[in-house]
């Protein structure tokens, strides 16, 4: 630890706080990324001081943790942790149903209560762990060395907040610290919190962006196309009906023609017949006998 320390006063080791300040920021960059990719950081501390700081703020964003004690090959016997994570939803469902416990004597449910009380002290903060984590963010690696030994096996990244008292080199990223002052803790705890709710929410948007640009390109071409085919349908529909309706209106006019030219004929033929009667009363001799 000696790059990150200032000086010592009285016998106290005083801590480079500018490299405090860019290590830290470099450390909450690479933990967002990780959130952002979808990854999972295991929140480590099971110091006194740490244990409530620990569940609260991984609790907050959603990731796993661990605060009592560290149980030998979570990491790398991950198998036999699934199994045993299992056990305690079993438990949880058996003694959570009225029906299930109805035929349990009461020394047998005082038995599960017991095996549930103490898988629950050790694996509740694992319990949605699906596999081994992507990072592993661990407050006083001087307590956690089974812990960091198996991310180190398993090739997992780890981000510690390292004291003067602490051995740097196991760890992939260190934040010169205190990692006894529960204030320094919180601080520390709160801001990667706060980096892995920024970077799921940047993979939410991401993903967001990705399906309305999958999905409005598709909708587009398919309205264009199908208005298209209606354009042509509706066209192809409405030509003979168009050509059609000149030749209905002509059939009436042709029919009236001649029967517009009738009527006059119809007309002359009474005015011929009395025109020679006409004649035949003007020219008709009047009697001597009614003239004397």
């Amino acid at each position: 630890m000696k790059p990150f320390i200032f000086g010592a006063r009285n016998g106290i080791h005083i801590i480079d706080l500018q490299q405090t300040v860019v290590l830290f920021a470099e450390a909450c960059d690479f933990i967002r990324k990780i959130a952002a990719e979808g990854g999972a950081v295991m929140f480590v501390g099971t110091k006194k001081q740490a244990r409530a700081v620990i569940e609260a703020e991984a609790r907050r964003c959603g990731q796993p943790w661990v605060n009592t004690r560290w149980l030998g090959g979570a990491l790398t016997n991950f198998a036999t942790i699934k199994q045993s994570i299992e056990r305690m939803r079993k438990l949880e469902e058996v003694l959570g149903d009225e029906v299930q416990t109805v035929g349990l004597k009461k020394k047998e449910m005082l038995m599960m209560s017991r095996e549930l009380a103490k898988l629950k002290l050790n694996l509740e903060g694992m319990q949605n762990l699906k596999r081994p984590p992507d990072v592993m963010f661990v407050i006083d690696p001087d307590c956690e060395e089974i812990a960091i030994a198996e991310a180190n096996r398993l090739e997992i990244p780890v981000v510690a907040v390292v004291d003067s008292n602490c051995n740097p080199d196991n760890i992939t990223m260190c934040i010169p610290g205190n990692d006894d002052a529960i204030r320094a803790i919180r601080l520390f705890c709160g801001a990667i919190a706060d980096a892995v709710i920024e970077g799921e929410r940047e993979r939410q948007e991401r993903l967001a962006a990705a399906s309305e640009g999958e999905g409005v390109p598709g909708t587009d071409l398919a309205g264009m196309f199908s208005s298209v085919a209606g354009e042509e349908a509706t066209a192809s529909d409405a030509a003979p009906v168009a050509e059609s309706a000149p030749a209905a209106e002509a059939a009436p006019a042709a029919e009236a023609a001649p029967a517009a030219e009738a009527a006059p004929a119809a007309e002359a033929a009474p005015a011929a017949e009395a025109a020679p009667a006409d004649e035949t009363t003007l020219t008709t001799p009047v009697p001597q006998g009614s003239s004397e």
